[in-house]
């Protein structure tokens, strides 16, 4: 391009630096990836919501969409995760406080989740597409910053666990499903609204909860709706700040669960004392602590000795909720990618018309949606809990989705920030966050031995559940021969229960694949269908994305992720 020349006369020294001044223009840069609505830019969402049986809400999630894609609400995120959550164990005058002190950004988000009920509609408006309706609206949110979503998870996961106890659920349970959001610091008692949190793994046992031991020790009488006092520490605390935390104690009868709140009825704060906060790579708006608890004040939920099987409802909605956050990671990445090479050139034509970068979006777009897919199925299947197939394919589907879909995210995002090149590596870009925030999901919660333990486990106790999962997979039947071998030889080898716990990963990884497979079958777009079955059941390329055969349709792929602004 020629230099700007003076438009008359001679060059004065005025001229000069200007002219100086002026080095480039910038042009093949992408719009910024802001002002769009997370709904109407997301076909494969509006077709799930439909789908499971959401239509209804159509008009609120468009709304929802609309909210997480504007410019302010993004910025949000930006600043929540560039202000750490900053801990002060006294006041100034020496008493201690166990304050964890959030950018306010943190709260404006929290506001935003809990006001739209990303915590609570579910339990408080039952019925068609509410659970599915509230996987949506967590989709979207999610894309916009995941690690504040962790206190609204656990507020929304302890309900059917708190309902266990019919007298502490009738003092906490209207507290913690109104659509409010107070983060004020005092006695839960003189708060409209709470939130709730989860203390489970200690140091020496992690994952093997029945190793704790913290000890609970009866203020008076004994059992379920009884006040205890703990003592012990815990390992991994999350949202150290939430008004009460389902905890695991060990009591007389064995491992119990316990309700603790962070203030005692008399308005004096419980001795429950944080250690430090967890220096985390990623999830670092959200605060992660150490604690110990020095006779704290808590209330038996569930049977004594029963403390596993009480919070196991809790862990399970957590689990789920895993699955939509690394689905939403997904999203946002795809999202990212696809926004960037519409808009980028080079070797003189755009990145999304490159044979070879379109086999790369095309498969990035093709696991979102395979993992959208089943992350909703599943949704629907908790709004019919009291149909037996439904139950039974929740039960086995959780732990298998948690461990697949999880597991997929950190190269999903590595690969989708490669697609961006360096713009994608800084940090006032969203792809780093993305990619830190990758592996904690499949981490926290269950990692993924525990998930394909668990996998087995629900299996060996309840038998129908590998029929249930097979029978709604099987609904693809004759789609596809491709799915129809790989079905085949799946159930095949299940008939050989030999070695099962060596070999869980690779069964799990299959039973993951099986059923997204069909699901895309079924209910999906032609072009993705195809390409899943010929990529994922009948591939004989590397295990990198980019590896679509020949004969894909990467084009209409792309052209229904890509959302298109500007």
């Amino acid at each position: 391009m020629s230099a700007p020349q003076p438009t008359h006369g001679t060059l004065t020294d005025s001229d000069s630096n200007r002219y100086l001044a002026v080095t480039h223009e910038v042009v093949n840069q992408p719009p910024a990836l802001e002002n769009y609505n997370l709904y109407e830019q997301d076909v494969a969402l509006q077709e799930a919501v439909q789908r499971e049986g959401a239509e209804k809400a159509k008009n609120d999630l468009k709304a929802f969409g609309a909210l997480a894609g504007d410019s302010a609400t993004i910025d949000l995120g930006f600043r929540a995760n560039n202000n750490k959550p900053v801990f002060n164990t006294h006041d100034r005058f020496g008493h201690r406080i166990d304050e964890v002190d959030f950018h306010p950004s943190y709260h404006e988000l929290m506001g935003i989740a809990f006001e739209n009920g990303l915590h609570s509609s579910p339990w408080a408006n039952p019925g068609k597409g509410a659970h599915v309706t509230r996987a949506a609206k967590y989709y979207m949110h999610s894309q916009v910053e995941a690690a504040h979503c962790c206190p609204v998870t656990m507020t929304f996961a302890a309900i059917p666990s708190i309902r266990r106890q019919p007298d502490l659920a009738a003092l906490w349970e209207s507290r913690v499903l109104a659509n409010s959001y107070d983060a004020r610091n005092l006695p839960d008692d003189k708060k409209s609204s709470v939130t709730i949190g989860m203390a489970m793994t200690e140091k020496q046992g992690g994952s093997d909860v029945r190793a704790n031991s913290t000890l609970a020790y009866p203020v008076g009488d004994k059992g379920p709706g009884q006040a205890y006092e703990l003592v012990g520490h815990k390992w991994f605390v999350s949202a150290p700040m939430c008004d009460a935390f389902l905890v695991l104690a060990q009591a007389p009868a064995g491992l119990s669960c316990f309700l603790m709140p962070r203030w005692r009825p008399d308005g004096t704060k419980n001795p429950w004392q944080i250690q430090r906060l967890k220096n985390k790579m990623g999830n670092v708006a959200n605060a992660s602590s150490e604690v110990e608890l020095r006779g704290a004040l808590a209330w038996m939920i569930g049977e004594e000795g029963r403390g596993v099987p009480t919070i196991i409802e809790m862990v399970a909605m957590t689990r789920f909720d895993c699955m939509i956050g690394s689905s939403a990671g997904m999203r946002q990445a795809v999202a990212q990618a696809t926004h960037h090479c519409r808009h980028r050139s080079a070797f003189g034509s755009r990145l999304s018309d490159q044979p070879l970068m379109q086999n790369v979006l095309a498969d990035l777009a093709l696991e979102n949606e395979a993992a959208l897919a089943y992350t909703m199925r599943l949704a629907r299947a908790l709004d019919n809990q009291s149909d037996e197939h439904e139950r039974l394919l929740a039960r086995l589907a959780t732990p298998v989705g948690k461990y697949w879909i999880c597991k997929r995210t950190p190269n999903h995002a590595y690969e989708a920030m490669e697609c961006i090149g360096g713009s994608g590596v800084m940090e006032d870009c969203i792809m780093p966050r993305l990619f830190r925030e990758s592996p904690v999901n499949a981490i926290w919660e269950g990692s993924g031995n525990v998930q394909c333990l668990d996998t087995l486990r629900a299996i060996q106790k309840e038998p129908e559940t590998l029929d249930a999962f097979f029978r709604e997979a099987g609904e693809a039947k004759g789609a596809d021969r491709r799915f129809d071998q790989f079905l085949a030889q799946l159930q095949n080898d299940f008939s050989d229960i030999s070695n099962f716990q060596y070999r869980a990963r690779n069964l799990v990884d299959r039973m993951a694949l099986v059923m997204q497979a069909s699901l895309l079958l079924r209910n999906g777009n032609n072009a993705v269908a195809d390409a899943f079955c010929a990529s994922r059941l009948e591939s004989s390329g590397g295990m990198n994305y980019g590896n679509l055969p020949s004969g894909t349709d990467a084009a209409a792929i792309i052209k229904r992720a890509t959302p298109v602004v500007g």
